[in-house]
């Protein structure tokens, strides 16, 4: 029976649970702006890493991992044209 519970699941979960209450910080803290950047680069590096490897699996077989980075990098590339077009086009003054 203790195969079948998932702990690492639960253990990623709480973990989860505790980053972002970390993060909390710095809506509640009375923190400078250069520590607050800390507290959530921390936070949010830890966090990706936590779901890529405890609920994605990543690491977790050999012969799909050329796949799985190849969809981290798809991923990555996505959200970054997402983030810079969506500044580009409102913050930096894009008219058409």
């Amino acid at each position: 029976m203790k195969q079948l519970f998932p702990i690492r699941h639960v253990m990623g979960y709480l973990a989860s649970l505790v980053l972002s209450a970390a993060a909390l910080i710095v809506i509640y803290g009375d923190l400078s702006k250069g520590a607050n950047m800390a507290v959530l680069l921390v936070t949010a590096i830890i966090q990706a890493s936590l779901q890529l490897f405890v609920f994605m699996h990543i690491g977790e077989s050999a012969d799909t991992k050329k796949e799985l980075y190849i969809n981290i990098a798809y991923a990555l590339f996505v959200g970054l044209v997402t983030i810079y077009g969506t500044l580009y086009i409102f913050v930096w003054g894009w008219y058409a």
